[in-house]
């Protein structure tokens, strides 16, 4: 498995995780569209297809456990995401913000599944996408809302400002609606997963390294390095499904702040 790749006894020490342990070769050939990371998500789409499809294949009245789950699910971003934070006019970004929690929650619980268990969202590729469909979405939403000179302006002007405020405010402005916010989205995903996997390499490849050490007292400690481990799963399980949740939340704002007359 990957989580145990190349920290084994071996040679003077322990080699320590690095950011080569996410750079992984290609399974079939040399291609870099073979490689783990990106299989993972092909998978991911036929798992949530696959899923959604029987889950309401036969819709009843009173649901069974597969239509509960998969009507759970819409209903917490259709109502919290959506609802909630869009307000009037929200049924039209559902489908968005659905698809966006779905495949960010399960590329994110790769991390930890066995057999699999890489996080796709620890290679930013995949989150600078994410973030540029939300960034193109929402600035679509408003440019359609209120025009391109009137959403540009109402980015770079202020209204209420000093007039000589705008020396500073208007490229912070500028850059935050065009480059901080995309960036910020998506590197806030990449980062704590990435940050997350690491930490379970150093746990799990550490206790592995010390349980095949020739000491007794490395031995003995190889548990409580298994059991950090294991605690850091259960908190990985928490952040992964925080972070769908907060990329979600982000793309829900900004459409909102795009459909209002000032934002």
């Amino acid at each position: 498995m990957h989580i145990t790749g190349h920290l084994v006894a071996s040679g003077p020490g322990f080699v320590p995780p690095s950011t080569s342990d996410f750079n992984l070769p290609s399974i079939v050939g040399h291609s870099a569209y073979t490689t783990k990371p990106v299989v993972a998500v092909f998978f991911s789409i036929i798992l949530i297809s696959v899923f959604f499809i029987l889950a309401s294949r036969k819709a009843a009245v009173v649901p069974g456990k597969l239509q509960f789950a998969g009507e759970s699910i819409y209903g917490f971003v259709r109502k919290d995401l959506a609802q909630e934070i869009i307000g009037s006019g929200f049924l039209a970004y559902v489908p968005f913000l659905f698809t966006l929690f779905v495949f960010v929650l399960v590329n994110n619980l790769f991390g930890i599944i066995p057999f699999i268990q890489f996080p796709t969202m620890s290679h930013v590729s995949f989150p600078y996408v994410l973030a540029i469909f939300t960034f193109v979405i929402f600035h679509a939403i408003g440019i359609k809302k209120q025009g391109v000179v009137k959403y540009l302006k109402g980015i770079a002007f202020l209204p209420g400002v000093p007039k000589f405020a705008y020396i500073l405010l208007t490229p912070i402005e500028i850059a935050t609606y065009f480059l901080i916010r995309p960036v910020t989205l998506s590197l806030r995903l990449f980062a704590n997963m990435f940050a997350g996997h690491l930490l379970l390499l150093v746990f799990i490849g550490g206790g592995d390294y010390m349980l095949h050490d020739t000491h007794l007292f490395m031995k003995i400690l190889s548990p409580f390095s298994f059991g950090f481990g294991i605690v850091m799963t259960f908190f990985e399980f928490m952040v992964q499904c925080l972070q769908a949740y907060i990329i979600t939340l982000l793309s829900a704002l900004f459409i909102a702040g795009a459909l209002v007359d000032e934002h």
